[in-house]
């Protein structure tokens, strides 16, 4: 909203000497916010207005030039006199007799443009006669700026077009709709400065006498529509300078003197307003939704398929305008209009904020109506803009009329005395109470009463409960009053066991080189499809969001690894090669048995019954860890080759998860999209699965235009079982023996069963096994390979002989012998 501060203070006694810097600073206190603040660039020298006495044109040139005389007024002729000034000038759209500014040589327009006379086109031209654009007040491009006929020549044009005037923009909240206009502005004004306001609404208006336009009002979306008919106006008439200038300075452009008062009054009143051509309507006017198949070709030019739930104004011809949003063509004001029906209506916002984005078809009218518009002042505003059109067209009101549908009533809100302290933090007197709300306009039945019975006025539609009547006392009050205490913090217990677990985690990851990426957390079927993820894959079951960030991506993820994969793909699409990334973020798993949630309302804390029923209807949300190696997980350098990444590597990251989170993780291979079925392991506490680790499988690969051999894994830490109290270790001061032991097993066999086989075999005096090879060459028999361990014998209490660490030994390999079949190599 851009406010003339020029126009605010025709209904604000601002105190002498405000600025627009101090008027911009006390609608912020009062909770507006300032976006910035628009001056007229200054302009030096003598600037005046003309009258222009005679054109001539000059055709021997490539484009029109027209040598003018014009009357400059007494003392600003050439060398002081009273004589006409001559100026080559090339637009056109001014005539003999017309009033223009005239820039005087040694003026200097804004941006250094500085008037000489000087000899072109082989005339003298002795001054400039200026332009919108040229003066700083806009940027039309229309030509030379012609002002009012009544104006006198001569006198200093700066006051003229407003250089000492500035306009104030600001952002104005959707709640607020009352502020989209002066009144709404100037109130606020008046009671952030404490001074007398005087509300332009509050006029008397003509009676109703039923002669404006016969009305029909057959939808409830319309709660009132007020008529006012204009005959005999001249269509020629130009809008008045000062209201051109109002509405530039407010950031609408004028378009023809009908149109322009509706606008002026729709910003000065905050009520929008329509004007049809009544020659061009075709019997009574109807108020109704749009049927089937039913087109309107709006203002702009465009041809508009309605939809059922449009709310029309129509005629007998059909529709003829988009209730509150935009008017038609077939009753447009035109040249030649001479009588005019000034239509002002009450629209029901949810109807208006609907239709203007069902169509893409904001508008100013439909930006105030969807915020709420004062329904009480419709026969004001429709009056004061007859009035203005009679007063520069002519013409005569020659009938007015007011139908009434179902207007919104103000609710009668109570307001307890200690309320206003008990919400804001600080004690407010009762006679303030009473005299803010006063001045946002509310009407209290006896101040004296406790509670308050505060009537909220017709053009606050936002003050519906006690609390929004402390929000208004608190903010004219200033926030600033309101002492800032912070809440004494209970003593804290640190972070719990599992955020520990969490945060070592992702510091041993980025410790061992990975980068950590939060990905966009929803997924779509493309997603599950490039993952070839079957049709009844558990992950494919999610929780679709009512309203996506992404038409895509509409649903809650299952699975980390779609948008951690995205993220590989987007920095490989950028130039990048090697990439290791990792992410630890929830996943929302759907409960089958899941109640629906239950509606609680905010008037009181839920019972314990209903917010298990609540836990109960939510997702399951464990948090998990995934990883994602692409290209080059060792790089080359001076010492040495390097090596991708592989199925192993995302296996021994697994391994260091378990590690940092002190559980022990069997490695089991498995098959499971969207891994390999050869190169993926299932990452196991005990026999429970907790997630899979290996290699991609190539057809995904393919598909994500990643490396070859591209390795994930993807863990669910909410799986892990609690981590045992940390005990320091014991640490034995005698020697250890180290033992190396080469056993063949079956191809099937696992290294995990052999291990497991071995420690269990090898009682307390084994302090280690460690698998540091596998071959399966023709040294060892086919369908069979060997396994060698280097285990680490030692005692707490004795240095072992060597009679005692082979039978340390022999026991372990008796063991896997016994339970995997293995045999001594």
């Amino acid at each position: 909203m851009r406010t003339p501060v020029e126009w605010l203070a025709e209904y604000v006694s601002l105190p002498v000497g405000t600025t627009a810097a101090e008027v911009a600073d006390a609608l912020l206190r009062v909770g507006f916010e300032v976006e910035d603040i628009h001056t007229v660039p200054e302009t030096t020298g003598d600037l005046v207005v003309g009258q222009v006495l005679s054109i001539e044109e000059l055709t021997e040139f490539k484009k029109p030039i027209r040598f003018v005389s014009v009357d400059v007024g007494p003392g600003h002729g050439p060398d002081g006199s009273d004589q006409p000034r001559e100026i080559i000038c090339g637009a056109r759209n001014f005539t003999v007799g017309d009033k223009v500014v005239i820039a005087l040589p040694g003026s200097v327009l804004p941006g250094g443009f500085a008037i000489a006379s000087r000899s072109t086109y082989g005339h003298i031209s002795d001054g400039m006669i200026c332009s919108v654009r040229e003066l700083g007040i806009g940027t039309e491009h229309d030509g030379i700026l012609v002002i009012d006929a009544d104006t006198e020549i001569g006198i200093d044009a700066r006051d003229l077009i407003g250089s000492h005037d500035a306009t104030i923009e600001l952002a104005i909240t959707a709640d607020r709709g009352y502020a989209l206009s002066i009144r709404g502005l100037a109130r606020e004004a008046g009671a952030a400065f404490d001074v007398p306001f005087v509300d332009p609404a509050a006029v008397a208006v003509p009676g109703r006498d039923g002669a404006g336009w016969p009305v029909t009002i057959a939808d409830p979306g319309c709660g009132r529509f007020v008529t006012v008919r204009v005959s005999g106006i001249d269509p020629t008439v130009p809008s008045p300078f000062w209201i051109r200038r109002r509405l530039q300075a407010a950031g609408i452009r004028s378009i023809s003197l009908a149109v322009d008062v509706t606008n002026y009054v729709m910003i000065e009143l905050g009520h929008p307003l329509h004007a049809f051509d009544s020659g061009r309507l075709t019997g009574d006017i109807t108020v109704r939704r749009a049927l089937a198949g039913e087109k309107l070709k709006t203002l702009d030019g465009s041809l508009r398929t309605l939809a059922a739930e449009d709310l029309l104004v129509t005629d007998e011809s059909g529709p003829i305008s988009m209730a509150g949003i935009m008017g038609g063509e077939s009753t447009e004001i035109s040249d030649s209009t001479t009588d005019v029906v000034i239509e002002a209506a009450y629209w029901d916002p949810v109807f208006i904020s609907r239709a203007a984005r069902r169509h893409k078809l904001p508008s100013e009218a439909s930006r105030r109506f969807e915020r709420g518009v004062d329904p009480a002042i419709s026969a004001v505003a429709a009056e004061a803009a007859a009035q203005l059109l009679t007063r520069y067209a002519g013409g005569s009101v020659v009938g007015r009329s007011d139908v009434l549908g179902t207007l919104p009533v103000a609710p009668v809100i109570p307001l307890p005395g200690g309320e206003s302290a008990r919400l804001a933090g600080r004690p407010y007197e009762r006679s303030a109470v009473v005299g803010r709300l006063e001045q946002v306009g509310c009407t209290i039945a006896d101040p004296q009463a406790d509670p308050l019975q505060v009537t909220p006025p017709s053009w606050r539609p936002d003050l519906t409960r006690p609390a929004d009547l402390v929000e208004e006392v608190a903010r004219l009050e200033d926030y600033a009053t309101i002492p800032s205490v912070l809440p004494g913090a209970p003593a804290g217990t640190g972070l719990t066991g599992a955020q520990l677990r969490e945060r070592g985690i992702s510091d041993d990851l980025a410790a061992a080189g990975l980068t950590e990426v939060l990905a966009f957390p929803f997924v779509g079927i493309a997603d599950f499809d490039a993952l070839g993820l079957a049709a009844d894959d558990v992950r494919r079951s999610t929780k679709v969001l009512v309203n996506p960030l992404d038409a895509e991506r509409p649903a809650m993820r299952t699975t980390l690894l779609p948008g951690l994969l995205d993220a590989v793909t987007r920095n490989i699409s950028r130039g990048a090669r090697d990439l290791s990334f990792y992410e630890i973020g929830q996943v929302f798993l759907p409960r089958a048995d899941a109640p629906r949630p239950i509606h609680v309302g905010v008037d009181r804390r839920p019972t314990q019954p209903e917010l298990d029923l609540l836990d109960a209807s939510l997702p399951l949300q464990p948090r998990h860890v995934a990883v994602v190696l692409a290209g080059a997980f060792e790089r080359p350098g001076w010492w040495g080759g390097g090596r991708d990444g592989s199925w192993a590597d995302a296996i021994e990251i697994a391994r260091r998860i378990g590690l940092t989170a002190g559980v022990d993780l069997r490695v089991v291979p498995a098959e499971q999209a969207p891994w390999h079925p050869g190169r993926c392991a299932s990452i196991r506490v005990a026999d429970r699965i907790i997630g899979y680790a290996g290699e991609l499988h190539p057809g995904v690969v393919e598909r994500l235009g990643l490396p070859a051999r591209s390795a994930v894994l993807e863990i669910d830490l909410d799986a892990l079982p609690a981590r045992a109290t940390p005990v320091a270790p014991r640490i034995s001061p005698f020697p250890p023996v180290h033992l190396d032991v080469a056993l063949v097993v079956t191809k099937e066999a696992l290294a995990q069963d052999v291990t497991d086989a071995l420690v269990a075999g090898g009682g307390d005096l084994l302090e280690s096994v460690r698998l540091f090879d596998v071959y399966s060459g023709d040294q060892v028999a086919g369908g069979s390979k060997s396994l060698a361990f280097a285990l680490v014998v030692r005692a707490p209490d004795r240095t072992l002989t060597a009679a005692d660490a082979l039978a340390v030994r022999d026991a372990a390999v008796a063991r896997a012998a016994a339970s995997t079949g293995a045999t001594l190599r």
